[in-house]
């Protein structure tokens, strides 16, 4: 080991606060350390190599090392490094303004932008607000999300998100957030009582928990729904056939906002630019961040229907919000590039026509006894581990603490797999790899994948 790359693991050891993780577990070991990535993978300080099998965390749409996205910050960084969208507009925001309106379903042409996700979830909900005040109907406050589901961490997105352990700490979270079921058909039976529900029984079923629950609260208090096209936490859940024409209709009966949170859905991760086109249905609002620039530059934005800016056209009405580096220079000409490069490689077409062998590589590992479930969409798939294939039987918290993190984490990382093993609803595998993968990173995927499965099945 150079002296240069042990200073940087004694700096990572000594000074580094790692976001989401139990810094116990490196208190005899280094800190994984990642220092350079091309295409598909990763390498580490030591030179190994890694399939980047989550896109960074859901991000890294293009792949690692495009220099054409380096070369566009660096340009648009000696042109114009920072000014704020406060009363002020600059080139690139406005001219990103307009190419994701024109790539949007029906009129969501306003677009605010954020630094990242939970602050497009804060700003929506902070909008719908406003928005009913302004209209008058100023009791519209609460709403409604699905259980498991996560929304980010600043005090509002917190409030919707449904991880009661990610919440527990930060307590008392902002008022008026209702929960409701999440769309895991795999799980149908004991979450309704009612055994045997087709997938679409099922989602009319859900859609119409959130139905009972704005009637349970009162219409005139519920301001918005929020909801994933395919939810993230508890393992990629895809809507049942007509869930989300249900919940639109429900939306528009009570006159309820519905924001689609497409952080991760959105730019391609389904194989269309924004998630609900995936699935037919169009929101009031949509929420996104993560691939819009393919992580090289922070950016989000909170996307709204024409007619939610309407109030605040005249007068002296104003969104009393903002962020310092909302729509930030550098980040919007990144994004721009990244646009680019979405359209010149056709990577939305490639998402689609690579669908379904990426869903056989993963339904190839059914054969093995802990796989119980393979779900998800475009390159956004979870693999559910279970005890029991016949009876669905889960592991409890002590049996997934030690299969997760006792072994599974560590051995996909080290047999060259980066992609996340996740307990925030029952134990699952979460993959989404770069939209340049293929058939090459997908078997690549399914062979660690078998291997190391089979050796956690051995060990229980």
């Amino acid at each position: 080991m150079t002296q240069p790359e042990h200073d940087v693991l004694k700096a990572a050891q000594d000074n580094l606060w790692l976001h989401f993780t139990r810094h116990s577990a490196y208190q005899q070991s280094e800190i994984p350390t990642i220092v350079r990535g091309e295409g598909s993978y990763v390498y580490d300080i030591h030179g190994k190599r890694y399939l980047d099998g989550l896109a960074g965390l859901f991000v890294v749409q293009v792949g690692h090392g495009r220099h054409e996205l380096a070369e566009a910050a660096a340009k648009q960084a000696q042109e114009l490094a920072f000014f704020p969208l406060w009363s002020y507009a600059h080139p690139k925001a406005a001219e990103l303004a307009q190419r994701l309106a024109a790539h949007t379903p029906g009129e969501l042409n306003r677009i605010f932008f954020t630094t990242g996700g939970g602050e497009a979830v804060e700003t929506a909900w902070k909008l719908a607000k406003q928005y009913y005040k302004l209209i008058g109907k100023p009791l519209k406050h609460k709403v409604i999300s699905r259980q498991i589901a996560y929304h980010g961490t600043p005090q509002g997105a917190l409030s919707i998100t449904g991880i009661p352990a990610f919440k527990q700490m930060f307590e008392p979270l902002v008022p008026g957030s209702i929960r409701v079921p999440n769309t895991n058909h795999y799980r149908a039976d004991e979450i309704t009582g009612v055994p045997g529900m087709t997938p679409e029984q099922y989602g009319i079923w859900a859609a119409e928990r959130v139905a009972r629950a704005i009637e349970m609260e009162g219409p005139d208090t519920v301001a918005a729904v929020f909801a994933e096209p395919v939810q993230n936490a508890g393992g990629c859940f895809p809507p049942p056939p007509g869930y989300f024409q249900r919940l639109r209709e429900i939306c528009d009966e009570y006159d309820v906002l519905l924001v689609s949170d497409e952080v991760i859905c959105a730019f391609g991760r389904l194989g269309t630019m924004f998630g609900g086109q995936k699935f037919d249905y169009v929101p009031d609002i949509i929420t996104c961040a993560k691939g819009m620039t393919s992580g090289y530059s922070p950016i989000g934005a909170m996307i709204a229907h024409e007619r939610l800016f309407e109030p605040f056209k005249g007068g002296d009405t104003m969104f009393a919000h903002g962020y310092t580096f909302g729509g930030h220079p550098v980040s919007a000409a990144v994004a721009l590039a990244n646009l680019d490069i979405f359209e010149r490689e056709d990577l939305l077409g490639h998402v689609t026509a690579n669908e379904p062998r990426f869903r056989q590589t993963l339904d190839d590992l059914r054969d093995l006894p802990i796989v119980g479930d393979v779900r998800g969409s475009g390159y956004f798939w979870g693999i559910e581990l279970v005890k029991d294939k016949t009876t669905k039987e889960t592991f409890n918290a002590d049996e997934s603490e030690r299969l997760l993190r006792g072994f599974l984490s560590k051995a996909l990382y080290e047999a060259g797999l980066y992609c996340r093993a996740d307990d925030r609803g029952d134990p699952v595998i979460q993959l989404a790899p770069p939209l340049i993968a293929g058939q090459k990173e997908f078997d690549e995927i399914g062979e660690i994948l078998r291997g190391v499965l089979a050796e956690a099945w051995a060990q229980l």
